[in-house]
Formats: C-alpha cells, sequence, structure tokens
C-alpha cells in the first residue's frame, strides 16, 4: 500500500492492495470481501486475481520470448479488466515483489525478472507510470544481467563527483536565465535509469564513455506558455543539436505524457545535455501516468475536467499496446482493438488470437484442420462447455476429439452460431463436399423440406432450385448438403419469390373474403408497421386466424367499420373461398419506421421426455423473446407430445433462427409454423 499511496491512489484502491492476497491465500474469497467491503473493492481484488491467473498461464521459459508474444499477452492483461486500477495495484504488487526478491533461489529470480522485463514494464509504460516503470526495468535487469548491472552502476557512482559539479553549474545558470526572463520554475538534475544507458549501449554499440546524455535536466513551470518561453531562453543560451527536439505538448504520446524535449551542447566543452520542459500537472502525469487521474477524482475537481480525464481512460482501454523497443516512452502499435478480439491459451499456454464471438469450434480449426473437423466437446477453465459457447479473453480451452469423424452440417447454420470464422467454415465446407455425393443429396433434400414446412411454404424444389440459378436439382440438393446454401439463404429467396408473386398477381382476381371474416377479431388495432397501398389514413388490424409478421407475403380485406384486416396470402380462410370478384380486397406491403412485435404461433413435435417444456421456454427466453403462452398435450401415441406457443416476433428471419435452434433441443421431431 505505500507504493500506491505514493501513486495518489484512492482509498478503494488501497483497501484492494491490501486485500487481494486475502482471496488469493486464504479461505475468505471475493464474496466475503463483497459482503465485508463493497462490491467495489471486491470488483478490484476479483480483477487482480483474475490477472494473476493469466500470467500464470504464459509459457515458462527463462529465455526472452518474442515480442509478438509477449505484446499478445499484454494486449491479453489490458482487454481482461475493466478498472484500469485494477492493473496499477498489479504493479504496485509486483514492484514490491521485485524489491524483495534477493531472498529467493536464482532460478526463481531469473523467471520473474524476465516476465517482469516482458510484461509489467512495458504495461507500466503503457500507462506512463514512469516511476514504477523505470524501477521495474532496473530491478529486472539487475537480476538477468547482473554483471553489465554492476559494470553500469559503478561507472555512474565515480562519477558522481564530476556529476554534481556539473548538475550545480548548469542549474545556476539556468535559474539565473529564466529568472532574468521572469519565468519562475523549479531546476532538476536527473540521470538515465541503468537500464536505459545499457540499451543506449547495446544500440550504439559504444561503451560507457561514449554516452554523453546520461544526465540531463528537467524544468518545471506554471503554464504551457511558460514552457515555450523557457524552450527560448534555454536555446538562447546554448546550440541546439538538430534534429533532436520534440514537442509532445502539441503532439502527446499515448500514454498521454506532455513535455517539451531538447538537447543542447554546454559551449565550454560540447558536452550535450537533455532538458525536458514542462508544466507540474504534466510532471505529475509523467511521473505517475494514469494513477494521477484517481487524485484527480478524489479531489473532486471541476466536474468537467474529470469526466473527460475518465472519458480518456475509457479510449485507452481500447488501444492497443506498445511494444518497448527503447528506454524512453514509445508510441502504441497498430493494432486490432481489444473489442473485436478475444485471445486464449491453449493447455500448453500458447496464446491464440480470436475474432470476437469465436467458439471452441473455432479454436479447434485455428489449431489444426483435423483437430477442427474432429472437435466433439471443450473444456474451458477445466469446466465442460457446449460447442456454441462463445469464447472470453484468458479462457484456457482443451478440445475433446473424437478418433475418427467429420464436422456436422449444423456448424454452418449462421442461426446456431457454432462458428464466427471464415477459416472454420472454409474447412467445414471443403470436408463436406469431399463426402459421398448421394449422402449429400439426401441430406440436402431433408434439409430443404424441413425449411419449407417451418415457412408454411407451398413450393416445389424445383422452384426453389431455380431461384438459385440451378437447373440440376441434384446439384442444388447437393450445395445444401454440403452447406453452401444454408436456411437462411432459403428463407430470403422464398419470402422474396412469394413477395414478387404476389405483387405480380391482379388481387381482384387472387382471391375473395367470405363474409364471415368481417366478424374476426383483429390482435391489434393500429397501423404501425404497415403501409396501405393507395389508401391513406386507414386503421389496420392483423388477423389472428393466420398472424401475419413482417416478411409474409400479405394483402389486405376493407372491413365493415374496423378498416382493413391483413391477411397471410396462404391464409387457410381465404385459401377456402371462390372468386367472387367482391372489390374489397387492396394490396399492403410491410415497413420498418417502428420496432413491434407480432404473434406467431409454433407448433412443436416431440418424444415426451422430463423437461421438455422447460428447456423450450428457457431457449425462447434466450433470445430475448416474449411467449405469450404455452400448451402441451402429452400422452399420445408412440409418447408423442405436442407443444402449441405463441411468440411474440419482430419477422420471419428471427421466427427462423428460434425455431432452428428448437429443433436443436434432444428429442425434438419437428418445428413448424401454425397457420390458421
Amino acid at each position: 500500500t505505500q507504493i500506491l499511496s505514493e501513486l495518489h491512489m484512492d482509498p478503494e484502491a488501497l483497501a484492494a492492495g491490501l486485500l487481494h492476497d486475502v482471496a488469493e491465500d486464504t479461505e475468505f474469497g471475493v464474496e466475503y470481501i463483497r459482503n465485508q467491503f463493497g462490491v467495489t473493492i471486491a470488483r478490484l481484488v476479483d480483477g487482480v486475481t483474475k490477472l494473476k491467473k493469466i500470467q500464470e498461464k504464459k509459457s515458462r521459459t527463462d529465455g526472452a520470448i518474442s515480442d509478438q508474444k509477449a505484446e499478445s499477452l499484454r494486449k491479453m492483461m489490458l482487454a481482461s479488466i475493466e478498472d484500469l486500477r485494477v492493473l496499477i495495484i498489479k504493479l504496485a504488487d509486483r514492484l514490491h515483489n521485485m524489491r524483495t526478491l534477493g531472498g529467493q533461489k536464482e532460478h526463481k529470480r531469473r523467471r520473474i525478472a524476465r516476465e517482469t522485463l516482458d510484461y509489467y514494464a512495458p504495461l507500466a509504460n503503457r500507462l506512463g507510470i514512469w516511476k514504477i516503470k523505470s524501477e521495474l526495468e532496473d530491478l529486472s535487469f539487475r537480476y538477468l544481467n547482473p554483471g553489465s548491472y554492476r559494470e553500469i552502476k559503478n561507472a555512474i557512482q565515480q562519477k558522481e563527483s564530476d556529476r554534481q559539479k556539473l548538475v550545480i553549474k548548469i542549474r545556476v545558470e539556468l535559474e539565473r536565465a529564466l529568472a532574468d526572463a521572469g519565468i519562475p520554475a523549479e531546476i532538476y538534475g536527473r540521470s538515465k535509469h541503468i537500464y536505459s544507458i545499457y540499451r543506449k549501449m547495446e544500440r550504439k554499440g559504444v561503451g560507457f564513455d561514449q554516452i554523453y546524455d546520461v544526465h540531463g535536466f528537467r524544468i518545471v513551470v506554471d503554464s504551457v506558455a511558460q514552457c515555450y518561453a523557457a524552450l527560448g531562453v534555454v536555446h538562447t543560451m546554448w546550440h541546439p543539436i538538430p534534429g533532436e527536439f520534440d514537442d509532445y505538448i502539441a503532439n502527446p504520446k499515448d500514454n498521454m505524457y506532455r513535455s517539451l524535449h531538447t538537447a543542447v551542447r554546454i559551449k565550454k566543452d560540447g558536452r550535450p545535455v537533455e532538458i525536458q520542459i514542462r508544466t507540474h500537472e504534466m510532471h505529475e502525469t509523467a511521473e505517475l501516468g494514469i494513477a494521477a487521474h484517481w487524485q484527480y477524482k478524489e479531489q473532486a475537481r471541476h466536474s468537467k475536467d474529470v469526466q473527460e480525464k475518465i472519458a480518456y481512460l475509457r479510449k485507452l482501454m481500447q488501444e492497443p499496446l506498445a511494444t518497448m523497443d527503447s528506454s524512453e516512452f514509445v508510441d502504441g502499435m497498430k493494432t486490432d482493438v481489444f473489442s473485436d478480439r478475444v485471445l486464449v491459451f491453449t493447455p500448453n499456454a500458447d496464446i491464440i488470437d480470436l475474432p470476437a464471438g469465436s467458439t471452441p469450434i473455432d479454436f479447434a480449426y485455428a489449431i489444426h484442420t483435423e483437430l477442427g473437423h474432429r472437435c466433439r466437446g471443450a473444456n474451458v477453465n477445466g469446466k465442460l462447455v457446449p460447442l456454441d459457447y462463445k469464447l472470453q479473453n484468458g479462457d484456457q480451452v482443451s478440445i475433446i476429439s473424437a478418433k475418427r469423424g467429420g464436422p456436422s452440417r449444423d456448424w454452418l447454420n449462421p442461426d446456431l452460431e457454432f462458428v464466427a470464422t471464415q477459416r472454420a467454415r472454409s474447412k467445414i465446407r471443403t470436408w463436406l463436399r469431399k463426402q459421398n455425393r448421394d449422402e449429400n443429396i439426401l441430406r440436402g433434400r431433408q434439409a430443404l423440406e424441413k425449411e419449407l414446412q417451418r415457412l408454411s411454404a407451398d413450393m416445389s424444389f424445383e422452384t426453389v432450385s431455380k431461384l438459385f440459378k440451378h437447373e440440376n436439382l441434384e446439384d442444388f440438393l447437393a450445395a445444401i448438403g454440403y452447406g453452401d446454401i444454408n436456411s437462411q439463404h432459403i428463407a430470403a429467396k422464398v419470402l422474396e419469390y412469394e413477395r414478387r408473386e404476389q405483387e405480380r398477381l391482379a388481387p381482384y382476381d387472387y382471391f375473395a373474403f367470405h363474409t364471415g371474416l368481417d366478424a374476426t377479431e383483429p390482435d391489434y388495432s393500429s397501423s404501425d408497421g404497415l403501409r396501405v397501398q393507395g389508401v391513406e389514413g386507414l386503421l389496420t388490424n392483423l388477423g389472428k386466424c393466420c398472424n401475419p409478421v413482417p416478411g409474409d407475403p400479405i394483402l389486405g380485406y376493407v372491413t365493415r367499420g374496423r378498416g382493413v384486416t391483413i391477411h397471410r396470402h396462404d391464409c387457410p380462410n381465404i385459401r377456402r373461398l371462390v372468386t367472387q370478384g367482391s372489390g374489397r380486397i387492396i394490396e399492403v406491403s410491410w415497413t420498418t419506421k417502428q420496432e413491434r412485435t407480432y404473434p406467431v404461433k409454433i407448433q412443436i413435435g416431440a418424444y415426451d421426455r422430463s423437461g421438455l417444456v422447460r428447456d423450450v421456454a428457457a431457449l425462447v427466453a434466450d433470445e430475448h423473446v416474449n411467449m405469450r403462452n404455452i400448451e402441451a398435450v402429452t400422452g399420445q401415441k408412440d409418447n408423442l407430445a405436442v407443444i402449441t406457443a405463441t411468440l411474440e416476433i419482430q419477422d420471419v428471419s428471427q421466427l427462423t433462427r428460434i425455431m432452428t435452434k428448437i429443433d436443436r433441443l434432444p428429442n425434438i421431431k419437428e418445428v413448424r409454423r401454425k397457420i390458421g
């Protein structure tokens, strides 16, 4: 907590810093902390614990790992938290561990130092916390390369006397010049930290004596205007070195760092000196990074200022990390933002990068094509999950595979959401194409028949085939069988065809209505969501005999005194009528002006079992669809049960998706829409 206190963190972060070891090392878990200390502190503790689990899953090696792998894990660590205070607590905890590392065995010191240099120091840099970043680097370097560490440290100490004299001399000159210019300022002498010097020696291929900018100065003033005024004073006193000026006030770094950087040569010996110029607030942000913003919040400064800073933090949460390749701050890498990627672990702790929404099947195909083909289940974080489980950042995934076999055609059904990656879809289609043609034709025929039943569409297979420009019916059925054409494609083509046919046929010659339809009680008395062709301002109602929904081909019937009643064009009541030329049929079409729902009846045939109705109701609820009622008739021949449910549906595509998912439940024989 001393480190967190030095970073001016708020009381909640300080409490979480004290309690996270309790959750990790005792029987008092996060739930106990939530009950005793509140939701926020418990969430912070849980976040720190989660980071520990992520870090423990990485490859355990004493050697340096690849930049790509280090970047992936740092990205995962940032993506896996909701509150950046979690990272600050974790960084403070790691710094405390590094300060007390001396008592550990050498192999453990090296392992901890390596992961600190690979993961935690770059995270501190990304968050702009210079104080932690520089100390973590030096402590890691001390245990990874003790010989070079001692050499550089001794060299700095040997020249300490000369450094102090130079610092005093330059500080006096700067104070005098700035005072003469009317600029109040604080001036600090500073030296590069040891790891930074080592990196520069390695990069330039020179020894310590040839690193001339080991020392530098920092000028802290009251305002941005004074920063530029002080820069003018410095450049008047000494010669600026060409190419060594950077304006990070006008162009801040990704980690919020702002300052003016310049390098000049002292007139007497030509020695180069680095000078940074910044305001007091910039200095605090440079030292504390994101941690400074909780100090602002705690002090309750202007609410607008606080909101802007917190908004910046949220933006930063969605930005990529920077890869450390020097001792100084570097810009963030241009990679995908966290919101549309997930990074998960194999059992060997290798990192797999997948699109958001990916499933264990996508993971299996990302590992190897054959593993994808034989995938039958998955364990995620030690628990068995369904194949349509959506993977989360930090998940450890183990695939359960069969010795032989191939993928299911259902995996390609977009309504079932089994796969999210193009790689998986392509591999599945390729496998299915190679299977026996007769088998694909049979499966395609079964799938097409089932889809036409669901849509209540009275169409021949040949007609549907021609909608897809397939002259050969068997080729068309085979394409369905191996997954090139799925249920969504079929539904879209069939419904569009029915709509065009409705428009083509003259409405007065299409169907006539029996006068008994006037007595049909409407379910709705609103014209929202309907456009009546050629008639303005009429009341519109949906006939409950067929319950049309957007996407269905429809006709309107002008009633006596109750406006226009809307029916599906294949409504059984209409089909029973003979053409009488009543002149009361009008064309209507759907519009999408407002979202609304429509009652639709579905009928489910199934072999009876315990929990059948419960499973259907739960699936509908998971799809965020309201169920008006549900009835079940059991005890029929062959242990069959018939379930009838009325759902509030937005459109045909939603209905198709729900029916497809119900059809996958155990013991389901068929699912169809009930008309009339």
